[in-house]
């Protein structure tokens, strides 16, 4: 059993480092490669990964769509295209603040979820929970602003990148609420047909946007350049990230889990800080602001947990959700 959750809390520490990690991999990446053409070659060879493992482990069966193949394209498109094509697009458009920018916004992922959960169920979260959301957008309105509020305010063409990295990351996040509608399949099968599928909306993405002349096809010294670039993100936040996390929450619950995203916005500030990229105050506090919103709600969760009981917990969310 220790066992279990040692690999379980590793394989998220994993995931949420390399997640913090690829905005400044990628951020040097797009000095020589457009995201869109650096996304679909990177997922590419993910799902080509994905597809041998789970062909290997589970067999030709498992291919299957068993009539959810709609619900799978809607929750991959949602994932590998939506995600990641706008959320490196907006980096890229910012430039040097959008490495911060994408990683803020990417853990606020959890906040973002309550706040989705009840536009959608109409079940109005804890006071305490809404007040830890409050924190955590405060937050990444420090690290965002860097306490320029008022040339932030004022800065209109930075909006849409702002825009497009926020629509990416609910793009995450119903991709993640659409896990719960596969509950049946392993972990492996759903992380690789919903890439697939996902992979293939990018890619249509990507084609159009190459005829109509918006972007070019990198040749091929470009992508010798950025193979390391590539290799990372692809090994890393790739396959690892993808299947770890979804693993290590099976292990450890989604409650537990969820305290690694804090490594994200951390991970980030120190690789920038290598980097010699300088670092404000007004970061450090909006990140500190973050990290300790989703340690107080996920402490608060817990002892709501403990109070009512954990079966009596679980029964009321499920009832919540259906």
């Amino acid at each position: 059993m220790k066992n279990n959750v040692f690999l379980g809390a590793l394989l998220c520490f994993i995931a949420s480092v390399s997640w913090g990690a690829m905005f400044p991999v990628a951020h040097s990446a797009f000095k020589h490669i457009d995201p869109f053409y650096f996304t679909i070659i990177r997922y590419g060879a993910v799902t080509v990964i994905l597809v041998a493992l789970l062909f290997w482990k589970e067999g030709a069966q498992a291919f299957r769509l068993e009539g959810r193949g709609m619900l799978l394209l809607f929750f991959g498109t949602m994932a590998f295209a939506v995600y990641n094509l706008l959320i490196f697009y907006g980096e890229d458009l910012l430039g040097e603040s959008g490495v911060m920018a994408a990683s803020i916004m990417e853990s606020l992922m959890p906040m973002i979820s309550i706040v989705i959960f009840w536009i959608m169920h109409r079940k109005r979260p804890y006071t305490f929970t809404l007040i830890c959301v409050f924190l955590a957008f405060i937050g990444a309105f420090l690290v965002i602003t860097k306490g320029k509020f008022g040339v932030f305010l004022s800065a209109t063409d930075n909006l849409i990148p702002y825009l497009l990295i926020f629509i990416a990351v609910i793009g995450w996040v119903v991709y993640t609420m659409g896990g719960d509608k596969f509950r049946d399949w392993s972990v492996l099968r759903y992380s690789t047909l919903s890439c697939l599928l996902g992979t293939v909306s990018a890619m249509v993405i990507v084609l159009v946007l190459t005829l109509f002349g918006f972007i070019h096809v990198p040749t091929m010294e470009t992508i010798k350049i950025v193979s390391p670039h590539l290799s990372f993100m692809i090994i890393f936040p790739g396959v690892i990230a993808l299947i770890g996390w979804n693993v290590g929450v099976s292990i450890l619950s989604p409650l537990n889990g969820l305290l690694f995203i804090n490594f994200v916005p951390v991970t980030t500030l120190v690789i920038s800080a290598i980097q010699g990229n300088q670092i404000t105050s007004y970061e450090l506090i909006g990140v500190v602001f973050i990290v300790f919103s989703l340690i107080a709600n996920n402490i608060f969760v817990r002892l709501i947990q403990k109070k009512m009981g954990t079966k009596r917990f679980n029964k009321v969310l499920n009832e919540s959700v259906s």
